[in-house]
């Protein structure tokens, strides 16, 4: 019995546009759709429903080569996750969304992209 083949969480590797960056937390949600109950006086009257972007989540830590402000450029940009559970998780197409903001404390800042393109493959 190999000694990783129930591992579920832990080691990831992260890249954007091929390079890798030392991650310290990464999310993602390859949600296709948002859904909202719709309400009434007279009760739940049923549901909207709106296409959902997909999005990767990375908090990454801030090197003495890397230059921060360079994130909030990006677009058009791949982004890949190689989850510790064998799963792939890549969007083609991202764009940063929100403003970067570094920790000096922990030397780590969080970088959102969202994009149309977004898979999850099992191993």
């Amino acid at each position: 019995m190999s000694g990783t083949n129930m591992r579920r969480a832990g080691v990831t590797a992260g890249f954007i546009n091929g390079v890798a960056y030392d991650i310290t937390e990464a999310r993602y949600s390859p949600s296709r759709v948002v859904r909202e109950t719709l309400k009434g006086l007279n009760g739940i009257h049923g549901y909207s429903e709106l296409p959902q972007q997909g999005r990767i989540t990375m908090t990454i830590r801030d090197a003495a080569g890397m230059t921060v402000a360079d994130f909030n450029d990006m677009s058009s940009v791949s982004v890949q996750l190689q989850l510790a559970n064998g799963k792939a998780v890549s969007g083609d197409g991202m764009w940063v969304t929100e403003a970067i903001e570094v920790s000096a404390a922990e030397a780590t800042f969080e970088v959102s992209l969202e994009g149309v393109d977004l898979t999850e493959a099992t191993s």
